[in-house]
C-alpha cells in the first residue's frame, strides 16, 4: 500500500471511530497542548490546532522527528514503544527553544489493534527555567558553605605546645557547617585561656553563632581573668544581640596559669563534665551553670580551681560524643568516655574516634570536637 493511501486509510479509521468517541477531536483541538498522532511507521496523520498554529499547517504526512527540527529518528522513540507495547510512555523534547513533556498513548481499533500513537506536548519551558535557576542558585550556595566550612576550619586554633601546656582535638561537623567551637589563647605570658562551646542546632544558623563565640572571647579575654566574669560579661553581650529565644550555647571556659599549673574553671551549661586524668587518677571536674541564653537578663557564674600536676591531662568534649547511639539505641554516655581513657593509655583521641565509629549505628546526627590538654611541666 502506498504512503498516501496508508494515510487516508488511517484517516478513514479516525473518522470510523471518531464517533465512537474513541478519538474526540473536537477535545483535541480545544487543548492548549500540542497534540499528535503518529501511526506505525512515524508518519505524522493529525495535529491538533494549537500544534498547527506554532509549527505550520503542513505537518500531516511528514516524519514524527522533521516537525520538532531534527533530522533523523529518535535513539528513544517513546511512540513505537507506545505501539509496540500497549503501554504510556513519557519523556523529555525540546523542540526549539522550548521544552516539553511528552506523553505518548497507543490508540486502538474496534479488534484490539493499535494502529497509531497520541502525542500529547505539554509545555514545561517556564519549569525548566527555574529548575535550572535553582540549580544555579544551589551550586552558588553549595560554593559558598565550602568556603564558610574552609574558613571555620582554618580559624580552629594550632594543635601543639602552648608554654607548658600541650593541646590536641578531634573535630567533626555532622553537616558542612558545625555548631561545635573551641579556641585557646594566650591572655598575658603567665595565663593560658581555653574553652570548648556548643551552639544549638547546626547548619548556617549555628555556624554563625561560633563565630560570634570566638570573636567575643578573643575581644573579653584582657579584661577579665576569672572564668566566672568572663562567661557572665559573655552572657551580657550574647543577649545585648536581641536574636530569638531558641538561640543559645553553652561553654566550659578554663584559665591556666603556666607558672603554677593552677586551673580556675567555669561552667555555662555545657553537660559534658570535663574529666582530669593521669595514670590511674581520674577526676570529674563537676560544676553546674547556666546555657548562654535568653532565660535570664543577667547571670553571675561560679568558678572553682584545680592544682594540676605534670602529666595531668583534661579532655574536654561536645554532646555529639556522649548522645551518640548503637543499634540498641543506647548512648555512649560519659561512662563511655571513662571507659576509653581506661583502657586507651596515652593515644586518647584516636581511641575515642575508634570506639565512636564501632559504637555509632548509622550516620552520627551532631557535630562533635574533643580538645586534649596536657600538662608538660
Amino acid at each position: 500500500m502506498l504512503e498516501k493511501e496508508k494515510i487516508r486509510f488511517i484517516e478513514e479509521k479516525i473518522k470510523e471511530y471518531k464517533d465512537k468517541s474513541i478519538l474526540n477531536y473536537h477535545v483535541l483541538e480545544g487543548m492548549a497542548d500540542w497534540v499528535r498522532v503518529v501511526d506505525k511507521k512515524g508518519t505524522v496523520i493529525y495535529t491538533n490546532k494549537t500544534m498547527r498554529e506554532s509549527l505550520g499547517d503542513d505537518l500531516k504526512g511528514k516524519k514524527c522527528y522533521e516537525p520538532l527540527g531534527k533530522f533523523a529518528p529518535c535513539s528513544y522513540c517513546i511512540t513505537q514503544r507506545s505501539i509496540e507495547t500497549a503501554e504510556i510512555v513519557q519523556k523529555e523534547e525540546r523542540v526549539g527553544d522550548k521544552y516539553f513533556s511528552v506523553k505518548s498513548s497507543p490508540i486502538f481499533d474496534s479488534d484490539g489493534n493499535i494502529y497509531a500513537a497520541v502525542e500529547v506536548f505539554r509545555d514545561i519551558t517556564r519549569e525548566k527555567k527555574l529548575e535550572r535557576e535553582l540549580k544555579d542558585k544551589n551550586k552558588k550556595m553549595s560554593t559558598d558553605l565550602m568556603f564558610a566550612r574552609t574558613l571555620q576550619e582554618k580559624i580552629l586554633p594550632q594543635k601543639g605546645v602552648y608554654k607548658n601546656l600541650k593541646v590536641d582535638y578531634l573535630y567533626r561537623p555532622c553537616d558542612m557547617l558545625s555548631g561545635d567551637m573551641f579556641d585557646i589563647y594566650y591572655i598575658d605570658d603567665k595565663h593560658i585561656g581555653i574553652y570548648i562551646s556548643d551552639v544549638a542546632g547546626h547548619g548556617i544558623t549555628a555556624s554563625m553563632m561560633t563565630m560570634f563565640v570566638r570573636q567575643t572571647m578573643r575581644a573579653i579575654k584582657d579584661d577579665f581573668m576569672s572564668p566566672a566574669d568572663t562567661l557572665t560579661e559573655l552572657h551580657k553581650r550574647f543577649v545585648d544581640l536581641g536574636l530569638e529565644s531558641e538561640n543559645y550555647f553553652t561553654m566550659f571556659y578554663g584559665v591556666l596559669n603556666i607558672e603554677t599549673n593552677e586551673f580556675k574553671y567555669s561552667n555555662g551549661g555545657h553537660n559534658c563534665i570535663p574529666v582530669l586524668f593521669n595514670d590511674d587518677k581520674i577526676k570529674l571536674m563537676k560544676l553546674r551553670g547556666f546555657p548562654i541564653s535568653y532565660i535570664f537578663d543577667e547571670i553571675h557564674y561560679v568558678e572553682d580551681v584545680v592544682q594540676l600536676e605534670k602529666g595531668d591531662k583534661v579532655l574536654l568534649y561536645t554532646d555529639g560524643i556522649t548522645e551518640m547511639e548503637n543499634l540498641k539505641k543506647e548512648q555512649f554516655g560519659l561512662e563511655g568516655v571513662i571507659r576509653v581513657i581506661k583502657k586507651s593509655g596515652h593515644d586518647i583521641l584516636r581511641a575515642v574516634n575508634r570506639e565512636v565509629k564501632q559504637f555509632r549505628w548509622g550516620d552520627h546526627e551532631d557535630d562533635y570536637a574533643v580538645v586534649l590538654m596536657e600538662v608538660l611541666e
